[in-house]
């Protein structure tokens, strides 16, 4: 026959398509296409065929067609049909395969632990009081939350993080100086990209950063000059020397990715090279509120609020899924970076803007964080007292705050030794960084070198596997 019927039967609710094409009858034509429906899965083993009268009326087809067809392939055992439950796909059916079978796939490298840093415990998002948050914040929203967005950001978490911030922080503003973003990455676009060049370089930034930020600050055509580190935090009376420097990026509270906090000389000396060139500190005030053995450092942002940027988000005491954060700006800075955004907020959603300003103004927020506090404090002991029993040559460092520690090797290692320690890390299935990767690539002075381990991320039920298969992997490298 040289016609073809293309139609669709229901199924239960579902469309079967069936394309009836071919030499001989309709019966055949039926057979060939329910066998091959079958043969390659589209109707899969158990799968409850449509009765004879509906499938025949469907199809254009007579009923006696439709019987007959489903005998035969019951007979041939592509089908089965008992009294009462119908006509449904045989399972012992199975789906056609290829001739040859494909080559075996390699072993999946993706990790079994993920130990990188700056990733907090997804588990531990407040499901419950965020859901509280949100139905109150929705319910006393105004109606012009739900127009064109404000790039300022709303004025109720504006004035819920002016609160906040100068009770946890020590951070010194008003609502009109806040600007809400979506993150520090975010920020930094402001400030440096786009058309409006709110700040322009050479940028100072600490010796040891992201690389991320730095290729970001590069693709908007900044040049980046780094400041070497010491055991007190980045040296910021080299910023004096610094030729066309007017800016520098700096992580007082907690350095990145090494730990130390930024010492009272060294924060007093940024302050003082500021205010007497005119210029700004970018404050990155990333994991502030994680500070395990003595009271969080105050922010930078308290001393000099007209040469100091606060930038701060909820990516690590919440989520990075939230997309927020805040810039904290002095006065003359927030018209160019509202003109920098634009004239609506395109990156922060209303609903979690208000959602977060209810959860702070009703103490949520902290108790979140002191409860996480606690949480990571435990997991930092845990991996210190790990480490000191397997691997107790090893230094660890950065572990009175934050959310990573790092596992320094001994000077005369060399970057061979670090490479050897991620390939045995890998071997055991741990998602991690070397240190090396933080260095700027115009840092002068000795390289250090070692792994940088996040303890944050991996739930809670799998933390001890994760430590045991750091351990593990130690040995293959220490001396």
């Amino acid at each position: 026959m040289g016609e073809s019927w293309v139609n669709s039967a229901t199924v239960l609710g579902a469309d079967l398509h069936l394309e009836l094409s071919g030499p001989g009858s309709r019966r055949a034509a039926l057979i060939r296409a329910l066998r091959e429906a079958v043969r390659t899965g589209r109707l899969a083993p158990g799968t409850k065929l449509p009765p004879y009268r509906s499938l025949a009326a469907d199809l254009g087809i007579a009923r006696n067609t439709v019987a007959d067809a489903y005998a035969e392939l019951v007979a041939e055992g592509w089908l089965s049909a008992r009294q009462g439950s119908g006509t449904r796909v045989a399972q012992r059916a199975e789906p056609l395969r290829p001739a040859q079978a494909p080559a075996p796939r390699p072993p999946s490298t993706r990790p079994v632990h993920n130990l990188l840093q700056g990733q907090p415990d997804a588990a531990s998002f407040p499901r419950t009081a965020w859901l509280t948050s949100a139905r109150r914040a929705l319910t006393a929203a105004p109606n012009d939350a739900f127009g064109p967005g404000d790039p300022r950001g709303r004025p109720e978490l504006r004035r819920a993080l002016t609160d906040y911030l100068a009770r946890a922080r020590g951070v010194r503003t008003d609502p009109d100086r806040i600007v809400i973003c979506s993150g520090f990455a975010h920020a930094l676009r402001l400030l440096f990209g786009g058309p409006a060049h709110v700040l322009g370089g050479p940028l100072a930034v600490e010796a040891y950063g992201l690389e991320f930020h730095r290729s970001l600050l590069a693709a908007a055509a900044v040049r980046t000059v780094p400041l070497p580190l010491d055991e007190h935090g980045a040296d910021t009376s080299q910023l004096a020397s610094l030729p066309g420097v007017r800016a520098t990026l700096l992580t007082p509270a907690h350095q990145f990715p090494t730990g130390v906090p930024l010492h009272p000389d060294h924060r007093a000396a940024a302050i003082n090279w500021a205010r007497s060139t005119g210029s700004l500190i970018l404050e990155d005030d990333y994991d502030g509120e994680f500070r395990y053995d003595r009271q969080p450092v105050g922010s930078l942002q308290g001393l000099d609020p007209d040469h100091v940027v606060h930038l701060g988000s909820v990516s690590k005491s919440l989520s990075p899924a939230l997309r927020l954060g805040w810039m904290v700006l002095p006065e003359r800075l927030v018209e160019p970076v509202l003109a920098a955004k634009g004239e609506r907020e395109a990156w922060a959603g209303v609903t979690d803007q208000l959602t977060l300003a209810d959860f702070i103004e009703r103490g949520a927020y902290d108790r979140h964080v002191r409860g996480m506090r606690l949480r990571y404090r435990r997991r930092r002991d845990r991996l210190v007292a790990a480490l000191a029993a397997s691997a107790p040559h090893i230094t660890v460092s950065g572990i009175a705050a934050g959310l990573h520690a790092v596992l320094e090797l001994p000077a005369q290692a060399g970057e061979q030794a670090e490479e050897a320690a991620l390939r045995a890390a890998r071997w055991q299935g741990l998602a991690l960084d070397g240190l090396t990767t933080y260095r700027h690539p115009d840092a002068t002075g000795p390289a250090r070198h070692g792994l940088v381990v996040g303890y944050a991320t991996p739930p809670e039920h799998a933390f001890g596997a994760a430590l045991e298969a750091l351990c593990r992997a130690l040995p293959e490298w220490r001396e």
